[in-house]
């Protein structure tokens, strides 16, 4: 055998045994007459001794190792003389008797260590090195720990794991899909699906009351730190439920995943907020509550000083930064430029210092003393403390403070990755309209029940009305990332025509695209609802990362390309022929 121990697996009382490891040579350090090699594979590292009694072949083979040879090595466990707290097996060594070199290697690109000196790109080129280094493969035990419990859970809940077809019809509602052309239907074209939900609903309809799967969803949009084109979802649908019994299922999903992978017990029920409440108290739908600094509408109190940019603004906002009076005019210039920024686009920032030597601010000219002491009392802010102010059109303002809070808190240290706070946000809009296209689109898609007491406006023929529509819909979030989604579906063929209607399909553009779902509703469809979650965003979280890149074994970049394999690529032309697209 090749083995008959792992890297991590010798403690001192194997002590005297005859062992075998395998691995790969992590480092080689040749002291004169003594020589030590450092063997790694996932499980650990083990420390091999080679001395002046060792057998010549041993001796010869150790002097021309590298970094990262595949060697095979027999010997006996001793009492290392200088222990390695650092790592579990440094109480002892292998005095080595045979080396056996099983594969050679070339210099790595870059060094193989947990602070590595390889730069994201090339480590992205050489992924299968990369993916040998301990902060990686931690990330991959992570991840495999929780797909894990996560199975574990939903069996005890009595949920079935099916699987749904990659080969789908596509139905742009969305983001964008991929494509795949059909050889034996040319012209024709199958999707790859951004999520399995039409087939989960079906599910509900063939009688499958509880599924789940942990699948790959493919979605053509652009990139950043936490979205990949192709991601992972725990998907999940129920059948003859409300939305209290899906809360209250996939709370228990959560803290199992608490209670199992990070040893943290949540608290007995997690809070509550509306979307309206989100959006007015931290202007975002996704709010990160472990820390307050929360939105304050001063529209009233401050309009009407002749401040032009006030008094013509729609809404005007600000947050209280804790201990921040101290921020000199160069950081607060900085920090006005940063609101300009086309991501956050704000015109401009208003700032009150309450500082020890009195109140400063950018807009005493209009305002005296006493009226900003007014403004900061409405935000119950305290000396030493900053005021931020923003305004504008409402909704566009309220996220661009959502933003400034986040960078905030960010820059105060306030998002400390062990800490963590679990959300509900329900009752979102249903709808929103698109003043460049004229018509309404759906928030989270065309599934998404209406509130059961919206019903009259969802029907209304004023725009107005629909407008007001609520969905009966539910994320769930963490530390400000949104990690799951979900809604009760229509199970009803004519409030999904109606849907449709809403969202201006004609009857034959709806029967095309969605034919099959309405038609399986006319065969007594339950009421049903569910969720997914982002599995990749919900490991890198429990990694206390931001980057989801770590937690999938064979990302791609920025780009959505895969530099390992430079992919995508062009096809031959033999092929496009086949695809019948190309004629040459």
């Amino acid at each position: 055998m090749y083995r008959t121990h792992t890297c991590g697996e010798l403690r001192l009382q194997h002590k005297g045994q005859e062992v075998t490891l395998a691995g790969w040579v992590q480092r080689v350090r040749n002291l004169g007459g003594m020589t030590f090699i450092d063997l790694r594979d996932r499980y650990g590292v083990t420390q091999l001794a080679v001395n002046e009694d060792s057998p010549a072949a041993v001796k010869e083979t150790a002097g021309a190792l590298g970094r990262e040879f595949v060697v095979q090595v027999a010997g006996t466990v001793i009492e290392r003389s200088n222990k390695n707290a650092k790592i579990p097996t440094g109480d002892v060594e292998i005095a080595v008797g045979s080396l056996n070199v099983l594969n050679a290697s070339g210099t790595p690109p870059f060094t193989i260590e947990d602070e590595s000196d390889g730069g994201e790109e090339l480590r992205a080129r050489y992924r299968y090195l990369d993916l040998r280094r301990q902060p990686l493969q931690n990330a991959l035990k992570l991840r495999h720990r929780m797909a894990q419990e996560v199975r574990a859970y939903l069996d005890s809940q009595r949920f079935l794991e099916i699987e749904t077809p990659f080969l789908i019809k596509s139905t742009p509602e969305g983001a964008r899909d991929f494509v795949v052309p059909s050889r034996m239907n040319p012209g024709e074209f199958y999707a790859l699906p951004q999520s399995p939900q039409t087939f989960k609903q079906l599910l509900m309809v063939a009688g499958y009351d509880r599924y789940f799967q942990i699948v790959r969803c493919f979605r053509d949009e652009d990139l950043r730190a936490d979205r990949q084109p192709e991601f992972t979802q725990i998907d999940c649908e129920m059948a003859f439920v409300e939305r209290e019994d899906i809360l209250q299922t996939f709370e228990g999903l959560a803290k199992r995943l608490f209670r199992s992978v990070l040893g943290v017990e949540l608290a007995q029920a997690f809070p509550r907020m509306s979307y309206a409440d989100a959006m007015r108290q931290y202007g975002c739908d996704k709010p990160d509550i472990r820390f307050d600094m929360r939105l304050h509408d001063i529209t009233g109190r401050v309009k009407g000083k002749n401040f032009a940019v006030f008094d013509t603004a729609e809404y005007i906002g600000g947050i209280c930064v804790p201990g921040a009076a101290g921020y000199t005019r160069k950081q607060l210039d900085e920090l006005s430029e940063w609101v300009k920024r086309p991501q956050i686009g704000a015109k401009g920032l208003v700032y009150i210092r309450l500082a020890e030597d009195g109140i400063k601010s950018s807009i005493d000219k209009f305002y005296t003393p006493g009226e900003l002491q007014q403004i900061a009392a409405t935000l119950n802010a305290k000396q030493d403390d900053l005021i931020l102010i923003l305004s504008g059109e409402k909704k566009k303002t309220q996220e661009a403070l959502g933003s400034l809070r986040m960078e905030m808190a960010n820059r105060l240290g306030l998002r400390k990755s062990n800490e963590f706070a679990p959300l509900w946000v329900y009752d979102f809009p249903l709808l929103e309209w698109d003043a460049e296209t004229q018509r309404f689109y759906a928030m989270h898609h065309p599934f998404t029940a209406p509130k059961p007491e919206d019903l009259p406006k969802f029907y209304s023929a004023d725009r107005a009305d629909i407008a007001q529509v609520n969905a009966n819909a539910y994320d769930f979030v963490l530390n400000g990332t949104e990690i799951g989604g979900g809604s009760i579906r229509i199970h009803d063929a004519k409030v999904q025509q109606r849907m449709f209607e809403v969202l201006g399909f004609s009857k034959e553009e709806a029967e095309y695209k969605f034919g099959f779902i309405i038609n399986a509703f006319r065969y007594g469809a339950p009421p049903h609802g569910g969720i997914a979650f982002g599995f990749d965003r919900w490991c890198a979280l429990f990694g206390g990362q931001e980057t989801i890149r770590d937690y999938i074994a064979f990302p791609k970049n920025n780009a959505g390309r895969d530099v390992m394999l430079d992919a995508p690529a062009k096809i031959d032309s033999v092929q496009l022929k086949e695809l019948q697209l190309s004629n040459s």
